[in-house]
C-alpha cells in the first residue's frame, strides 16, 4: 500500500501514512490553531502590534518583537526558557527575517506510521538538527472549563490528546494554555510521549497572545527516528511549565503505563489530576 498524504499539503511538506488511512478519517487536519468552545481569544485575529524594523532582517537592539534577543541562530532555537515573539504579518521587517522561523511550515519529511503498543507515531526520514523547529501542537482552543468536561467524559481507555500548558510569569501570575486536536488537529496529535524526548515544546506567539505550541529538536535526530516529547513539560524545562503535569499526588489508578521503553522510563504516563476537578 502506497502511503498516504494526512495533511494534504496545507503546512508545507505533506505527510505521508504508513498503514489504515480509515483509521485517521475521523479528525479533520488543520495546520492552525482553531477556536473551540469557551476559547477566549482567536488565535487567527491579529492582535500583536508589528515592528517598525526596516530592511529584510531585524537586530535586537531594535526590534520589538526581540526583547529578550534573538530567538533563532541559523534557524536553530538559541534557548527553550524564554518567551519566544516572532515577527508577524504587520512588522515592516521582510517575509525573510529570521524571526519567523515556525511561520515557514514544515521544512522535514516526516511519516505517520503505526507504532506496535502505542497506536500510531510520527517518525523522521531525514537529519534534523539539534534546534530546528519540526511542528506544531495545533487543535482546538478551549476554556478551563470545557477542557475538563471533555476530559472527565472521555472512555478510560481511549486516547487523551488534550494538552494543558502552563506559563509561569515572574509575577507569580500562571497563564494556562489547553490544546485539543481530537477532532480538529494536525500531525502533532501522533506524537508520542517519552521519559527521554527528542522534542521540546515551547510557546510561540506570533500575531496574537494566544500562544502555538511549537516542538524543536532537542538533539540531532536521526532518519527514522520516532519523534516524542515529554508530556508532563519537564523535560529540558526548570519548572513545570507545560504539558500534563501532577497538580497533586498521582492516583496511579487513573495513570496509564509509559511504553516509551528508556532507561529513566517512569511505568507510567504523565497525569494531570487538575482535569478531572470541576473548574473553581
Amino acid at each position: 500500500m502506497d502511503p498516504q498524504d494526512v495533511s494534504g499539503g496545507e503546512e508545507g511538506r505533506p505527510v505521508p501514512v504508513c498503514g489504515e488511512w480509515t483509521q485517521l478519517s475521523a479528525f479533520q487536519y488543520s495546520a492552525e490553531l482553531v477556536a473551540g468552545p469557551g476559547a477566549e481569544l482567536d488565535p487567527s485575529e491579529v492582535t500583536i502590534q508589528g515592528c517598525e524594523c526596516q530592511g529584510p532582517h531585524c537586530s535586537p537592539e531594535k526590534c520589538a518583537c526581540l526583547p529578550h534577543g534573538e530567538n533563532y541562530h541559523h534557524r536553530r532555537l538559541r534557548s527553550s526558557q524564554k518567551p519566544i515573539l516572532e515577527c508577524n504579518v504587520l512588522c515592516h521587517c521582510g517575509e525573510s527575517c529570521a524571526n519567523r522561523e515556525t511561520q515557514q511550515g514544515l521544512q522535514f519529511q516526516l511519516q505517520v506510521c503505526q507504532v506496535p503498543g502505542k497506536g500510531w507515531g510520527l517518525f523522521t526520514q531525514e537529519n534534523i538538527p539539534s534546534g530546528r523547529f519540526v511542528c506544531e501542537y495545533a487543535g482546538e482552543v478551549l476554556s478551563p472549563e470545557e477542557a475538563c468536561q471533555r476530559v472527565r467524559a472521555q472512555d478510560p481507555e481511549a486516547n487523551n490528546y488534550i494538552i494543558a500548558v502552563r506559563e509561569h510569569l515572574h509575577s507569580g501570575h500562571i497563564l494556562e494554555t489547553f490544546i485539543d486536536p481530537t477532532h480538529v488537529g494536525n500531525i502533532g496529535r501522533f506524537l508520542n510521549h517519552s521519559c527521554q524526548p527528542n522534542l521540546v515544546m515551547v510557546p510561540v506567539r506570533t500575531h496574537s497572545m494566544q500562544p502555538r505550541l511549537a516542538l524543536f529538536a532537542a538533539q540531532d535526530i536521526q532518519p527514522g527516528e520516532e519523534l516524542c516529547y515529554d508530556y508532563s513539560g519537564m523535560a529540558f524545562n526548570f519548572t513545570p511549565s507545560s504539558g500534563h503535569t501532577q497538580g497533586k499526588e498521582k492516583d496511579r489508578s487513573q495513570c496509564k503505563k509509559c511504553l516509551c521503553g528508556t532507561a529513566s522510563c517512569s511505568g507510567y504516563l504523565p497525569f494531570d489530576a487538575t482535569l478531572f476537578e470541576a473548574p473553581t
